[in-house]
C-alpha cells in the first residue's frame, strides 16, 4: 500500500505560499511562551505532512511542551504524535517514546474527562504494540469513570486495540459484555455492542437474547446497531431468523424514522411471507408520509417501487394502493408523478373503482387551486393516469369522462389536449359511451377557450354525431360561436354603429376615417376604450378567425361537410336536405369572405382556401364516393392508429414483464440452504456493505462482454516516457465525482521534495481540494488521488502539470506539462423517454440547435441509427413499426435525459443515395436540441467522432 492510500485519521490544510522555517528557529520558538510554542508546533506539523523527518526537535518537544496542560498544545501534541515517525530505520521503537508513553499514562488518569477522552481517541490511531503495553491498566480503568465521554471512547480504544494486537488484551470480549451488562448510557452501549458484533457475535447474540424485549426502549443508535446484527446473523445463518424476525418486526414501530427504515429493510430480505412484506410496505408508506423532505420520500419510494418488481409481493402491494395515493398529498411534482406510476403499476379490477374515485377527487382538487406552480404538470398527470385506467378497465370510462370533459374549457391548454386525446379514444374504442361523450362535449363546447382543443373538439363532434337532434345541435353550437354572419358586413356594422353615438358625446376634436370597405366612420377621443369591450364581447370562433388563426375555419368546413352529409343520408325531405347544405355553405362563404378582406390580424392562407373550397365543392356534388371518404375512411385511419399504439403498449408490458419474470432459468442449478457451505452463503451480497461501498463510490459495475471495455481503457498518458516525471491518470466517473487516481514515478536518480499535481479544469468541473506535496526517493512511486466535482454535462478538460524540486540542487523549480484530460458526456446521459407531445414542446422551446452532417463509412439506414443510439446512449422514440421495412429514407426522433435532469433531443434524417450505387454509405443530417449550448455542442461533438464504424 502506498503512503497516499493509507488510512488518514487528520486532514490539515496547508497555506502554499509561507516560507518553510529553519529547524533552529522552530527550536527557539519551542522553549519561548504558551502562544509562541503553539505556533512553531503547528509548523512543525505541517513540515512532517509535507516529508520532513526533523529528528532533532523530538527531545526538545518532550522537554518543553509535553509537560504543559494547555488543552490546545495538548490538543496539537496528539496530532504531532500520530504523524511523527515513532521507530528507527531497522524498525525499533525511538528510547523517546517511553517518556511519550509516561506522559500519556499520566493523561488517562488525569481528571478532565475532555483529556482522557481524546488521549483515547488518540490510542485508537497508534500502531506500534510496544507503546501500548503499558497503557493498558490505565485503558482499563476508564472503563469504569463516571463520565460517559471517557467510557465510550475507553470502548472504542480496546476495540481497536483487540483487533490489531489481540495479544495485549486478550479477554476484550468478556470484559466489554460485562461493561455492556451494567452499561446504562446509550452511545457507550451503542459503542460496546458494535465491538462484539465485530469482535465476538456469539456473546453479541447472548446479550440480545436475555434483552430482546427491550430493544424498543432502546435509543435509536443502538437500535440501528441490533438491526445490523440480525441482518448479518440472519444472512450468515438463516436457521436463526425464526429467533429474531419478531424483534424486527417490533422495530417497525420505533420512534425513529432511520430505524424504521432499516428495520423494514432488513424485514423484506429475511422474509418472503406476504405479512411481512406488507408490514415492510406499510411502513415504508408511513415514513413516506411523515418525513418532510423530498430527497427521503423519492427514496422510499424507490424502495417500494424495488418490492413491486418481485412477482410474489406485487399482489401484496395491490391491496395497499389506496394507502400508497395518500402520497398525493406531497406538493412535490417528483414525488406525485412516482407515486402515481407505481399505483397505476399495482392496479387491478378489485382496486380500480376506488383508484378512480380518489383521482377525480384529486383533479377537481385542482381546479381552483392556483397558488402552485406544479398544479397544472399535476392535473395532467392525473388525467393521463385516468386515460390509463379507463383504456386498461373499460367499465371504469363512464364514471372518468364526465368530470374530465369539464377540463376542455380549461385555461392550461396541455391538460385539455390531454383530455381531448383521452376523449376521442374513449369515443372511438367504447360505442355504448358516445351519446354520453357527445352530450358532455356539446355542453363544454361554448365555453372552450384554446384554438387547438376546439379544433379536436370540432372533429369529434364531426366524427361522431350520428342522430338528427345532434346534428342540428352541432348546427347550433356552431352558428353561436361564429355569431351574427355574414361577418364582414356584421364586423363593420357593429364598428360603425358603436361609433355614432360617440359623436353626440365628444368634446375632443373629431376626425373622419375610411374603413376597409370605402366607407367613413367617425373616431371621437373618447372612443378609446371601445375596442377591448368588443373584443370580450365576441364570440370565441370569431374571435380565432378575427386573430387570423383560419386553420380551425378548415377544421369546421370539414366537420359542417361530414354532418351535412350525414344529415342528408338520415334526413328524406328534400327541402329539410337543401337547407341544412345552404346554411353550412353559408358559414363556409362566410369564411372565404372574411379572410379575403383586411378585418383579420393575418390574411387566409391558400390551404386553408383549397380546403374550404373542396369541402363547398363537395356539398354542392354529394357523390357518394366523396361520403365515403369523409364518413368512413377518416374514422377507419384513426382506429388504425389507435389499434397500432395499443400493440406498441402491449408489446412493451410484454417486453417488461418478462424482464421482470425470468429471475430463475431452467437450467439454472437449485440450491438447497440446508446444503450450503458457510463460506457460499457469505458470497452472498451483504446489503450493507454494497451500500457502504455504493456510498464511498466503490460499487463495482459489471464489466461489458467486450474484453477491450476493461478499467485500462480508462487510463490516460499524461506525460512522455522519457520526461523526469513519468504520471498517468485513472479516470473513476461516479455520477456526480470524478475520481482521478494518478500514478507518478520518479524516472531521476535524485530524490525530488514537494513534488506537487497542479490541476485545472474548463468546463463545469470544480477541484475539490489541492492534493497534498510528496517526496519521491529515487526510481520512486506514488499515488495521488485527485476529486473534480461535476455541475452539468458538457465536455470538460482536465489539465495541468507536476512541480517539484531537486533534493540540493540551488535551481527553480522544475515543471512538467501534463496532457488534457477529457471528461466524456456519455458517463452523465440515460436513455429516457417522452410523449410525442412532450418531445415537440421540447423542440419548440430549446433555443440552442446543433445540426450535424452525417459522414459516415456504414452503408444501411437501420444499422446507421442502431450505431448512434448506441454510441450516444440516446432512445428512439419512432415506434419500430414506423422504421421497419426499407425505403431509402428514414426519419427518427431521439431523446436521452442526464443525471443533472437536462434534456436532449436529436432528429436524424438519413437517406441512401441509390443512384450512387448499393456500396454507397449513408448521407443526410442529425439535429440536435438542448437548452444548454454545451449540451448541444458535447453531444454534437461525440456524434461526429463516433459516426464511422471502426472495423476491428
Amino acid at each position: 500500500m502506498t503512503a497516499a492510500e493509507n488510512v488518514c485519521y487528520t486532514l490539515i490544510n496547508v497555506p502554499m505560499d509561507s516560507e518553510p522555517p529553519s529547524e533552529i528557529s522552530l527550536k527557539n520558538d519551542l522553549k519561548g511562551d504558551v502562544k509562541l510554542k503553539t505556533e512553531a508546533l503547528k509548523k512543525v506539523i505541517i513540515m512532517i505532512l509535507n516529508g520532513e523527518k526533523l529528528p532533532g526537535l523530538l527531545m526538545t518537544i518532550i522537554r518543553f511542551v509535553l509537560p504543559l496542560q494547555d488543552h490546545t498544545i495538548k490538543k496539537l501534541l496528539l496530532v504531532f504524535w500520530e504523524i511523527v515517525p515513532k521507530t528507527t530505520p531497522d524498525g525499533r521503537l525511538l528510547q523517546e517514546m517511553i517518556l511519550v508513553c509516561d506522559a500519556y499514562r499520566k493523561d488517562l488518569q488525569h481528571p478532565n474527562e475532555f483529556i482522557r477522552g481524546s488521549t483515547l481517541r488518540f490510542l485508537c490511531k497508534l500502531k506500534e504494540a510496544e507503546l501500548l503495553e503499558p497503557l493498558m491498566p490505565a485503558i482499563r480503568a476508564c472503563l469504569e469513570h463516571r463520565h460517559s465521554y471517557v467510557r465510550r471512547n475507553a470502548v472504542l480504544a480496546i476495540y481497536t486495540i483487540y483487533r490489531n494486537f489481540e495479544h495485549l488484551i486478550p479477554d476484550a470480549p468478556e470484559l466489554i459484555h460485562d461493561f455492556l451488562v451494567n452499561e446504562k448510557d446509550a452511545s457507550c452501549k451503542r459503542n460496546a455492542f458494535m465491538m462484539l458484533i465485530h469482535a465476538d457475535q456469539d456473546r453479541a447474540l447472548d446479550y440480545l437474547s436475555t434483552c430482546i424485549d427491550q430493544v424498543q426502549t432502546f435509543g435509536d443508535i443502538l437500535q440501528l446497531v441490533i438491526v445490523e446484527l440480525i441482518y448479518k446473523v440472519c444472512h450468515a445463518n438463516p436457521s436463526e431468523r425464526a429467533r429474531f424476525i419478531r424483534c424486527i418486526y417490533n422495530l417497525l414501530q420505533s420512534s425513529s424514522p432511520a430505524v424504521k427504515y432499516e428495520a423494514a429493510g432488513t424485514l423484506v430480505t429475511l422474509s418472503s411471507a406476504p405479512t411481512a412484506i406488507k408490514a415492510a410496505a406499510q411502513c415504508y408508506i408511513d415514513l413516506i408520509i411523515k418525513e418532510s423532505d423530498n430527497n427521503v420520500k423519492l427514496i422510499v419510494l424507490d424502495r417500494l417501487i424495488e418490492l413491486k418488481e418481485h412477482p410474489s409481493h406485487e399482489r401484496v402491494l395491490q391491496d395497499l394502493v389506496m394507502d400508497i395515493l395518500r402520497v398525493l398529498s406531497t406538493p412535490d411534482l417528483e414525488v406525485r408523478k412516482k407515486t402515481l406510476q407505481l399505483a397505476l403499476d399495482l392496479v387491478s379490477s378489485r382496486n380500480v373503482e376506488e383508484l378512480v374515485i380518489v383521482l377525480k377527487k384529486e383533479v377537481i382538487k385542482t381546479n381552483n387551486v392556483t397558488e402552485h406552480e406544479d398544479t397544472d404538470k399535476y392535473r395532467q398527470l392525473l388525467v393521463r393516469t385516468l386515460h390509463s385506467c379507463s383504456v386498461r378497465f373499460p367499465d371504469m370510462a363512464a364514471n372518468v369522462i364526465p368530470v374530465l370533459m369539464e377540463f376542455l374549457s380549461d385555461n392550461n391548454e396541455a391538460a385539455a389536449a390531454d383530455v381531448l386525446e383521452f376523449v376521442r379514444e374513449a369515443i372511438q374504442r367504447f360505442d355504448n359511451l358516445r351519446p354520453l361523450i357527445v352530450e358532455k362535449m356539446l355542453e363544454v363546447f361554448h365555453a372552450i377557450k384554446s384554438v387547438k382543443i376546439y379544433r379536436g373538439a370540432l372533429w369529434i363532434l364531426g366524427e361522431y354525431c350520428s342522430t338528427k337532434e345532434d346534428i342540428q345541435s352541432v348546427m347550433t353550437e356552431v352558428r353561436r360561436s361564429l355569431g351574427e354572419i355574414p361577418i364582414v358586413e356584421s364586423e363593420i356594422k357593429k364598428e360603425a354603429g358603436e361609433l355614432k353615438p360617440e359623436e353626440e358625446v365628444s368634446v375632443g376634436p373629431t376626425q373622419k376615417l375610411v374603413t376597409e370597405m370605402g366607407t367613413y366612420a367617425t373616431q371621437s377621443a373618447l372612443s378609446s376604450s371601445r375596442p377591448a369591450k368588443k373584443e370580450e364581447d365576441r364570440p370565441p370562433l370569431r374571435g380565432f378567425l378575427l386573430d387570423g388563426d383560419f386553420f380551425v375555419a378548415a377544421s369546421l368546413a370539414t366537420t359542417l361537410t361530414k354532418i351535412a352529409l350525414r344529415y342528408v343520408s338520415l334526413v328524406q325531405e328534400k327541402k329539410k336536405q337543401n337547407s341544412f347544405n345552404a346554411e353550412a355553405m353559408l358559414l363556409m362563404a362566410t369564411i372565404l369572405h372574411l379572410g379575403k378582406s383586411s378585418l383579420p390580424k393575418k390574411p387566409i392562407t391558400d390551404d386553408d382556401v383549397d380546403r374550404i373550397s373542396l369541402c363547398l365543392k363537395v356539398l354542392s356534388e354529394c357523390s357518394p364516393l366523396m361520403n365515403d371518404i369523409f364518413n368512413k375512411e377518416c374514422r377507419q385511419s384513426l382506429s388504425h392508429m389507435l389499434s397500432a399504439k395499443l400493440e406498441e403498449e402491449k408489446l412493451s408490458q410484454k417486453k417488461e414483464s418478462e424482464k421482470r419474470n425470468v429471475t430463475v432459468q431452467p437450467d439454472d442449478p437449485i440450491s438447497f440452504m440446508q446444503l450450503t457451505a458457510k463460506n457460499e452463503m457469505s458470497s452472498k451480497e451483504d446489503q450493507f456493505q454494497l451500500s457502504l461501498l455504493a456510498a464511498m463510490g466503490n460499487t463495482q459495475r459489471k464489466e461489458a462482454a467486450d474484453p477491450l471495455a476493461s478499467k485500462l481503457n480508462k487510463v490516460t498518458q499524461l506525460t512522455g516516457f522519457s520526461d523526469p516525471v513519468y504520471a498517468e491518470a485513472y479516470v473513476h466517473v461516479n455520477q456526480y465525482d470524478i475520481v482521478l487516481d494518478v500514478l507518478v514515478v520518479n524516472q531521476t536518480s535524485d530524490t525530488l521534495q514537494n513534488c506537487t499535481l497542479e490541476l485545472a479544469t474548463l468546463g463545469d468541473l470544480k477541484l475539490v481540494e489541492k492534493p497534498s506535496p510528496l517526496t519521491l526517493a529515487p526510481h520512486d512511486f506514488a499515488n495521488i488521488k485527485a476529486n473534480v466535482k461535476v455541475a452539468s454535462t458538457e465536455n470538460g478538460i482536465i489539465f495541468g502539470n507536476v512541480v517539484y524540486d531537486v533534493s540540493g540542487a540551488a535551481s527553480d523549480r522544475n515543471c512538467v506539462v501534463l496532457s488534457d484530460i477529457h471528461i466524456d458526456i456519455m458517463d452523465y446521459i440515460q436513455p429516457a423517454s417522452c410523449t410525442d407531445a412532450e418531445f415537440r414542446q421540447m423542440w419548440a422551446e430549446f433555443e440552442w440547435e446543433n445540426k450535424v452532417t452525417v459522414n459516415t463509412n456504414i452503408i444501411d439506414l437501420n444499422e446507421y441509427l442502431q450505431h448512434i443510439l448506441k454510441s450516444t446512449n440516446m432512445k428512439c422514440l419512432t415506434p419500430e413499426k414506423a422504421l421497419s421495412g426499407y425505403c431509402g429514407f428514414m426519419a427518427a426522433n431521439l431523446y436521452a435525459r442526464s443525471i443533472f435532469g437536462e434534456d436532449a433531443l436529436a432528429n436524424v434524417s438519413i437517406e441512401k443515395p441509390i443512384h450512387l450505387g448499393p456500396e454507397a454509405p449513408v448521407t443526410g443530417h442529425i439535429r440536435i436540441r438542448a437548452k444548454s449550448q454545451g449540451m448541444a455542442l458535447s453531444l454534437g461533438d461525440k456524434i461526429n467522432l463516433s459516426q464511422k464504424k471502426t472495423s476491428l
